[in-house]
């Protein structure tokens, strides 16, 4: 009996029970940057890249379909020439970044999903407020300022924009360009500009700035998803994994 549980941690080391986490990458306005698979491609696979749960990439499993942008998603323009999909492995590189590509990008494989968190870096070392908050939660993106007639605010998320405020008040609107992603779910102080997200999902990642008379503020919202138990998904996934190896493991020694 003794030596079952040394067996045990040592068949649980061999097999691995660690759970999935975001892989974080960061680099500088302009420079290029690869998310990688780690993986080789064969006819049976098929791979998907989203950005903020939109598809910007594609190899299907015979490689009769390769896309990127506007090939994936007619209208999608964000991207444009600037990004590249290694057939061998899927893994996809984005050149010339800027700043509005940094947020939660996902490749959907045979084998799993794998979560990047891109973070661009202003070439010009200009700060941003680093914001962070759990899924379901609200927050609120301060400008700092307090409005007058002379005023004029407007409020972008990955450069489309989403919130405005006119120079008399006669015009305050919400979910400008994009009305069904924030719907009911965005809410602006008249008297600052400030911006409040309510019940926020991880799509809502992403760069967010606000554009006011006296300049440009920029915030980086990074939003962790959570389960109903509170639990990070790493987490639970880790347990579970853990839980299944550790079974495995005994059967294997009783057999």
């Amino acid at each position: 009996m003794r030596l079952i549980f040394p067996l045990l941690f040592w068949c649980l080391l061999d097999y691995g029970a660690s759970g999935v986490d975001t892989v974080k990458v960061s680099v500088m306005e302009g420079e290029s940057v690869t998310l990688h698979t780690h993986v080789e491609t064969n006819q049976q696979d098929r791979i998907r890249w989203y950005f903020s749960d939109i598809r910007i990439a594609q190899i299907s499993g015979d490689l009769s379909k390769i896309c990127t942008d506007v090939q994936c998603n007619e209208g999608t323009e964000r991207f444009r020439d600037r990004l590249k999909l290694d057939h061998q492995t899927g893994s996809l590189t984005i050149m010339n970044t800027k700043t509005t590509d940094s947020g939660v990008y996902k490749v959907q494989m045979n084998n799993g999903i794998i979560t990047f968190s891109v973070n661009v870096t202003g070439a010009f070392g200009v700060d941003r407020v680093e914001v962070s908050v759990k899924e379901g939660k609200s927050v609120t993106l301060h400008t700092g300022v307090k409005t007058n007639q002379e005023d004029r605010f407007r409020w972008y998320f990955n450069d489309t924009r989403i919130t405005q405020i006119t120079k008399d008040l006669s015009k305050i609107c919400t979910d400008v360009q994009s009305p069904e992603r924030f719907r009911d779910r965005l809410k602006l102080d008249h008297q600052t500009g400030s911006l409040t997200i309510m019940n926020i999902t991880t799509t809502d990642s992403g760069i967010y700035k606000v554009q006011m008379n006296n300049g440009i503020i920029t915030f980086s919202v990074n939003v962790t998803a959570v389960t109903d138990s509170g639990l990070s998904t790493a987490v639970i996934s880790a347990g579970v994994v853990g839980a299944a190896v550790l079974l495995f493991c005994w059967l294997q020694l009783l057999v």
